[in-house]
């Protein structure tokens, strides 16, 4: 049928289609889907520390879904998968992602018969102040997410239609059942064609330095956007590990010329990898940072410039980062460009409380890449 919306635009759509008016200036036609676990956030207010908070703010985040709500915010299609109970919590975790335009009708809400604990994972964040660093503490094991049997997703429905699937080592690190999940999606994603971007997301309270790299190594083959350098392996000879790692040596704030090798070494190994990002932090305090990154790009490493901002909520930083690369690649940015919107997504982040990058105005964050920082009037 052809509906005509309120403000006289004609549109062609089938008689139940839902349709959001913000997408309607939408210049990207791809659709953004990620997977991965939503959480409730309880944190302290006002910079206490656990054992002297009274009350809790709260919220909901997770990597995963901090990228596809940045990106919506953006304007992008974008959709997020997870299983939550059904119950309050997990409803409005629903809600907090749906608020901010994220498509989430695959999600499943889980009954206690296929997640006995039913509960929604959650973890507590003190937030750090001048020389103390934030601390985050998780409680998230028997999660819905990681109870619900996610052998039984059909895969090739719940892909079907989009162009662009983002994981992370988060979502593997919570189980096996979900660490097969991951495998099984990079598969069928790479057999239908879509785009994938892959970030590591090393977390040490759920796995090993050596499971996070033995697993993240094995998913290399079917990225083509990958966010970081770790935890992966990049022995200089399969045959014999005892020559070492070409990572081995290289400090966390790399030379221009370091990483650009670091880069050659991958898209040896890994042909199929078409870009690689990775940012870099120097902390002058638990309060003020510096940020700049490097980009693999069309055969030539890029260097973004280097941002400095005081942190009002650290969380989420890296999402954003992803999120604005993302956002960049699929609108065709040049490559300084694409890495330095990626650098100010992640600072602008920084400035913004919760977990995702809540902004909805694409040229503030280009005004922060050009180093504009005048009133926007």
């Amino acid at each position: 049928m052809t509906w005509f919306c309120p403000w006289g635009h004609k549109r062609e759509v089938d008689v139940m289609e839902h349709f959001n008016p913000l997408l309607l200036h939408n210049d990207s036609p791809a659709k953004f889907i990620t997977i991965g676990e939503v959480m409730l956030r309880l944190t302290p207010p006002n910079y206490e520390k656990i054992r002297m908070a009274s009350n809790f703010e709260a919220s909901y985040g997770g990597s995963e879904a901090n990228i596809a709500l940045a990106l919506a915010n953006l304007g992008v299609d974008s959709t997020f998968f997870s299983v939550v109970p059904n119950n309050s919590l997990g409803k409005s975790a629903v809600r907090w992602l749906r608020s901010n335009d994220v498509h989430c009708t695959p999600m499943i809400l889980s009954t206690p018969e296929e997640t006995p604990t039913h509960r929604l994972g959650t973890y507590y964040l003190e937030t750090g102040y001048g020389i103390r660093p934030s601390k985050v503490t998780y409680d998230r094991k028997h999660s819905a997410f990681t109870e619900y049997d996610l052998s039984k997703v059909d895969l090739d429905a719940l892909l079907d239609g989009f162009d662009w699937l983002h994981l992370s080592g988060i979502t593997p690190a919570l189980g096996q059942n979900c660490a097969d999940f991951v495998m099984a999606c990079l598969k069928k994603a790479k057999e239908k064609g879509l785009t994938v971007s892959f970030d590591g997301n090393f977390r040490s309270t759920l796995w090993t330095w050596e499971e996070a790299r033995d697993y993240c190594t094995k998913c290399l083959p079917y990225v083509d956007v990958l966010f970081g350098i770790e935890p992966y392996h990049l022995w200089k000879d399969d045959a014999d590990h005892a020559q070492g790692d070409w990572k081995d040596g290289v400090p966390l704030q790399p030379s221009y010329e370091q990483q650009d090798e670091i880069f050659q070494r991958f898209v040896e190994r890994y042909p199929n990898i078409k870009c690689i990002a990775r940012h870099v932090r120097y902390a002058h305090s638990g309060s003020e940072n510096s940020l700049k990154a490097f980009m693999w790009y069309e055969d030539h490493t890029f260097e973004s410039k280097l941002f400095t901002f005081n942190i009002l909520d650290r969380v989420g930083g890296g999402d954003a980062f992803a999120s604005g690369l993302i956002y960049a690649m699929l609108h065709n940015y040049k490559p300084m460009d694409m890495v330095n919107f990626a650098v100010a997504s992640s600072a602008i982040k920084h400035t913004i409380h919760g977990d995702a990058n809540i902004t909805d105005d694409v040229e503030s964050i280009r005004n922060l890449m050009n180093m504009n920082y005048d009133i926007k009037r």
